[in-house]
């Protein structure tokens, strides 16, 4: 028996892929809407794919049709997208949308968007419930276009229910800006030893796409105004991660301990960099939604670095990922030369 129509918006991006296949297989009768209005092969037999350009109001509305049970957003964010789907309030049972855990700030106004500021690295609660202050919303930047979504579409939840998921730091195969590269590159680039800033300590909740797509299955089963946080069941240091990938890959790689930021914006860099921990609470998933996570961390590597090595196989990455390279630059990540000057320096007792 089907549990109802449902439209999953970004449905070939890293989370839509799951979130379609969870939504299916649990029932649901999914049209798949990306820009390209491809599939997937691992999708269940009678994913609908559709194209959609999701800037076109009127083409959201024409796939909405007479009406849908659920629609899933994965790429919503801003003033923009919340009144293209409260607009279509009437025709639509339930939402589930995305945000980010990049909207927090501690209690002096720090947050993801301070931490290149002298002493704006944000020191959040542990773990961060979902009461935490926010950023201010507006169209500005990624985490406060997601506070005014937020806010937009809470603002109409009489007349749309809609859950909003906090995610973490998202992971798993098809990836834009997939954070475990820093670790595979460097495995199977024959490097043998790291550096990692703040003294390895970093910790940045990550969540798992198939956890994330677990939250949506759950909320589209129980339709509600609500603000979730999405996470995996640990948020372990990125000394924790950087020893799980060289057990999946087999390697066995030195780690040198730099206490406090990079000196330079080089040596130590890494993508869960930040000084203080940002770990989630998941209580308020579990006892909505009964939220109980697919996978761990660890145990959800394997596939991971599997997909990462098949990607850049015989390929440059910043070719393969170029957002990444929007995001951290060609050199941060893989500053070779430098870090290896920095760790002569080290040896002979001269780096600080």
């Amino acid at each position: 028996m089907s549990r109802g129509d449902a439209v999953v918006i970004g449905a070939t991006g890293q989370t839509g892929r799951a979130a379609v296949a969870a939504l299916a297989e649990d029932g649901w009768e999914v049209r798949a809407a990306s820009r390209g209005g491809g599939g997937d092969a691992r999708w269940p037999a009678g994913v609908r794919p559709v194209r959609l350009d999701r800037e076109d109001g009127a083409a959201l509305a024409a796939l909405v049709g007479d009406g849908c049970d659920l629609v899933v957003d994965l790429v919503a964010s801003g003033r923009s997208h919340a009144h293209q789907l409260t607009g279509l309030a009437d025709r639509i049972g339930s939402a589930v949308a995305v945000s980010t855990v990049a909207l927090y700030e501690d209690e002096q106004g720090r947050g993801f968007e301070t931490q290149g500021d002298p002493d704006g690295s944000p020191r959040y609660p542990v773990p961060i419930p979902e009461t935490q202050r926010t950023v201010a919303p507006s169209d500005a930047t990624y985490a406060r276009g997601k506070a005014l979504l937020e806010r937009e579409l809470l603002a109409a939840s009489d007349t749309l229910p809609v859950t909003l998921l906090r995610a973490g730091a998202i992971h798993g195969p098809y990836s834009r800006s997939p954070r475990e590269l820093y670790f595979v590159k460097r495995a199977l680039d024959g490097r043998r030893r790291r550096v990692l800033a703040f003294g390895g300590t970093s910790r940045f909740h990550p969540v798992h796409v198939s956890n994330l797509a677990e939250l949506i299955r759950l909320a589209a089963r129980k339709p509600g105004a609500r603000v979730l946080n999405a996470g995996d069941p640990q948020a372990p240091t990125v000394t924790e991660i950087g020893a799980a990938i060289d057990a999946v890959l087999g390697r066995e790689t030195e780690t040198v301990l730099l206490e406090g930021p990079s000196p330079d914006g080089v040596i130590g860099t890494h993508p869960w960099g930040i000084e203080h921990p940002v770990v989630l609470d998941m209580s308020a998933a579990e006892r909505e939604l009964g939220y109980r996570a697919v996978t761990g961390y660890v145990e959800s590597l394997p596939a991971t670095v599997e997909w990462l090595v098949e990607q850049v196989r015989d390929r440059e990455w910043t070719e393969v990922f170029p957002n990444m390279v929007r995001g951290y630059g060609a050199d941060r990540l893989f500053g070779y030369a430098a870090e290896d000057a920095w760790l002569e320096s080290h040896d002979r007792g001269e780096a600080f």
